[in-house]
């Protein structure tokens, strides 16, 4: 048994899937996003301190061996003099104040805003240290206190991992550090997480020809502002979904809203009441190109209404008289005494009414087989000039009794495919009706010509012509033009449909033209290649 689940709940559903999955997607892609973008900048960070404190010392370096080339004993060469200075404050005290203290601040404050241009986030959680190549600490951050970071040692050294530091007794720069990062010789810099007295850091050691350079940040800063997003996101994300979906279920409300006037409107419309049409909105959407479509349907389907009626009521009629007529004939044979000659003119009467009622009928059977397609064509090709040659020298003969003289003009040798049988039917009733509506001594005139795509056949008559408003019914089933001009012709107005049908099954075109007491003129265009319109 299939749910009853309104189209309005599946929207909301399938909408509150989708976001359920995009908001899903997003959270996911946001936090991985923030999380590489603040480990990339922290080691980018990293990096640019550790290039910053080795830039430094190359030019202690540099100053060094100038002083040095130039002899300048009282002045410090060691290229780690700045940092050593801040060591022998930080064990022994404040030093006494002189020129070599004053350059040593300077100095400094140089050195921490070379630095504070590349740290990241707080500079408080920043470790540094910096050993000379030996491996011993010449200086460190103050936060480090005691603890020391690691440092780089090559696979070719082989030196052992010692536990803690130890200051030399008399030097400020003599410690041991408490572990070493073997690397290959090829590489002079490393990234890798190490655990300071239980506080877990992010480390960037490099090693250059001056120093080995160690700098540490606490990875809890950045778990924890990766955690306040997750927080945020967990928060944000059902509050987010509450919304779109009470957002989603109020657009789909009000969006099928115009689908329940449309289903309330089209219960009304009954076979009695097909002249109402359903509500349209002036908006080229969806719904109102539904809606439209349904009003051109259900249009069409009043005039097929109509057009049935009007069928039903002509074929009643054209069926009554015959059998008015022979219904009268016989009652008047059975209660009157006639000779055998006056019977022998009733059943003659008789007979001819029975012919016409049979024409109807197989015209009708004929016409009902075409419109459920089982007629079906043989078309194959053949000459349509010939076919038209033989059709103009009957229509010679049918025109003899009404003194009408017939033109022809037929391209000749004109090959198409086409069924001959129902072509010869259509063009003769078409010649047939031109006649009928066509006064003594007029004329008709014949032609084929040949085109890129169509083979043109025009009948032209200087007959009756009709009215503008006759041409629209023209081919219509049982109609005839004003029937006070056409009492006395003969037919049953289902020669015309029999045409049209004709024409339309091979894929062609019938177009009519007329004006009221000048003539018609009818063209049948039958395609050159009937293969191109299948």
């Amino acid at each position: 048994m299939a749910l009853k689940i309104s189209l309005k709940m599946r929207l909301t559903f399938w909408y509150s899937t989708i976001v359920v999955v995009s908001l899903s997607l997003f959270g996911v892609y946001m936090y991985l996003s923030v999380s590489n973008e603040l480990h990339a900048n922290l080691d980018a960070s990293l990096a640019n301190v550790a290039m910053s404190l080795d830039n430094i010392i190359k030019e202690n370096t540099i100053e060094a061996i100038r002083q040095k080339t130039e002899k300048r004993p009282k002045v410090s060469q060691d290229k780690f003099a700045l940092f050593r200075e801040d060591e022998k404050r930080r064990f022994v005290g404040p030093l006494r104040p002189g020129s070599e203290q004053k350059e040593s601040v300077e100095d400094k404050g140089m050195v921490w805003s070379a630095i504070y241009q590349h740290i990241l986030l707080e500079p408080k959680n920043y470790f540094l240290q910096i050993a000379d190549t030996n491996n011993h600490i010449v200086w460190r951050s103050e936060n480090l206190k005691s603890d020391s970071l690691p440092v780089i040692m090559y696979y070719s050294l082989k030196m052992q991992v010692t536990s803690d530091s130890v200051l030399v007794k008399g030097s400020s720069s003599l410690t041991i550090p408490p572990s070493i990062i073997t690397l290959h010789e090829d590489v002079d810099s490393a990234f890798s997480y190490v655990d300071l007295t239980g506080e877990e850091l992010r480390l960037f050691v490099k090693r250059t020809n001056n120093a080995v350079i160690s700098i540490g940040y606490t990875s809890s800063v950045i778990e924890n502002q990766l955690r306040q997003l997750f927080i945020s996101l967990l928060v944000a994300f059902p509050l987010i979904l509450v919304v779109s979906i009470a957002g989603g279920f109020f657009l789909a409300k009000i969006s099928l809203r115009p689908v329940d006037e449309i289903t309330q409107s089209a219960n009304e419309i009954t076979a009695k009441h097909l002249s109402k049409r359903l509500p349209e909105h002036q908006i080229n959407d969806e719904i109102g190109r539904l809606t439209r479509t349904l009003n051109l349907m259900i249009e069409r389907l009043e005039n097929s209404f109509i057009q049935i009626r009007q069928f039903t009521s002509d074929a009643s009629h054209e069926l009554k008289t015959p059998l008015t007529i022979l219904r009268g004939e016989l009652e008047i044979a059975l209660h009157s005494q006639k000779s055998t000659e006056e019977y022998e003119g009733v059943l003659i009467s008789a007979l001819e009414e029975v012919q016409r009622l049979s024409n109807v009928v197989e015209t009708l059977l004929e016409l009902s087989r075409a419109d459920t397609g089982q007629v079906r064509l043989s078309i194959e090709e053949g000459d349509l000039s010939k076919l038209l040659n033989d059709i103009v020298e009957d229509s010679i003969i049918l025109a003899e009794s009404k003194d009408i003289k017939v033109h022809s003009d037929i391209e000749q040798n004109l090959i198409i495919d086409f069924d001959s049988a129902r072509i010869h039917q259509a063009v003769l009733n078409v010649i047939d009706n031109a006649i009928k509506y066509t006064t003594n001594g007029g004329k008709i005139s014949i032609e084929l010509k040949k085109g890129k795509i169509f083979s043109e056949i025009t009948v032209t008559d200087n007959g009756m012509g009709m009215e503008e408003v006759e041409l629209e019914h023209i081919f219509d089933r049982f109609y005839r033009i004003d029937k006070a001009r056409s009492s006395d012709i003969q037919g049953f107005g289902l020669g015309l449909s029999i045409v049209h049908w004709i024409v339309e099954a091979h894929r062609g075109n019938i177009d009519i033209k007329s004006k009221f007491n000048e003539g018609t003129i009818f063209t049948i265009q039958l395609p050159n290649n009937h293969g191109l319109f299948l």
